[in-house]
């Protein structure tokens, strides 16, 4: 931030904020600012989970590996997402877009996010739209869990253990949201075990993650480089929204999704940008 004579606005591309110390700016009257997951954003991710909860409840990575062995033709391995029950943790723009998708599959749906929120649960359905101390509830149906939540000191080890131990047998966990929600010791464990189907991660708490990873080797994990929200729709929604704010920083105006406005507010309005 010193080193950058004149820094003004440090914007993420995307939603995640992990790696910017919003303090250090507040301090320098720096601007921080992101762009939520909602729009095409919100949309792409939904996508890429959908597919990854199919792509694990029909043991894609095994029927690749059959086919290519030559062994095996026609096994049926596979199972449907109809009348199974998707446990959905956090109902921002993600996890609604999310549940919208999964509806069409006739899976039962049950969701949570960190407070208890009624107007969600009367949009969504009574099973949506309860807080977090609901989780192990929530646990105890999810044939597919879907992680939509964010990294916090609240939710960091959300799923641990105790928390893959209250699963049904053969559930499925799908991760696009941040890597350290899952202990992953405890998730190769459950995988071992054969207590889950499969997992679904495009989000590792070290990124990249390491090739040598026990995860990346397993047949019922299928892996991407957080590339879930990466689309040409989800590209096009941020780039307008943070050249939006772009704009907004030259006239001085009030910057959308700043974070830190209180703290900031004062210079940029008093201080518009110059073109050139």
């Amino acid at each position: 931030m010193d080193r950058v004579r004149g820094l003004r606005l440090i914007h993420q591309w995307g939603a995640g904020l992990e790696g910017v110390d919003i303090a250090a700016a507040s301090a320098r009257r720096i601007a921080v600012a992101n762009v939520p997951s909602t729009g095409g954003n919100a949309d792409s991710v939904a996508e890429w989970c959908v597919m990854a909860a199919i792509a694990l409840s029909r043991r894609l990575p095994s029927a690749l590996e059959t086919i290519r062995s030559g062994t095996g033709w026609g096994a049926p391995i596979g199972r449907t997402l109809l009348g199974r029950t998707a446990g959905i943790v956090g109902l921002g723009g993600i996890g609604q877009a999310r549940a919208i998708r999964l509806m069409p599959f006739g899976m039962r749906l049950v969701g949570i996010k960190r407070r208890a929120d009624a107007a969600m649960a009367n949009h969504l359905g009574s099973r949506m739209g309860g807080g977090l101390e609901r989780l192990p509830e929530l646990l105890r149906q999810a044939d597919d869990l879907f992680l939509c939540i964010p990294l916090n000191d609240q939710t960091h080890g959300l799923m641990n253990e105790a928390a893959f131990a209250l699963m049904p047998p053969e559930a499925c966990v799908v991760n696009a949201a941040r890597g350290g929600l899952i202990e992953h010791q405890a998730l190769l464990r459950a995988l071992s075990e054969g207590r889950l189907m499969g997992a679904a991660l495009d989000v590792f708490e070290q990124e990249p993650v390491d090739p040598s990873s026990p995860l990346l080797s397993r047949p019922d994990v299928l892996a991407t480089a957080h590339i879930a929200g990466v689309t040409d729709a989800s590209y096009l929604s941020i780039a307008q929204a943070l050249a939006d704010n772009l704009r907004k920083l030259q006239a001085g105006e009030r910057l959308r999704n700043c974070v830190n406005w209180d703290a900031v507010s004062g210079s940029i309005a008093a201080r518009p940008a110059t073109r050139g």
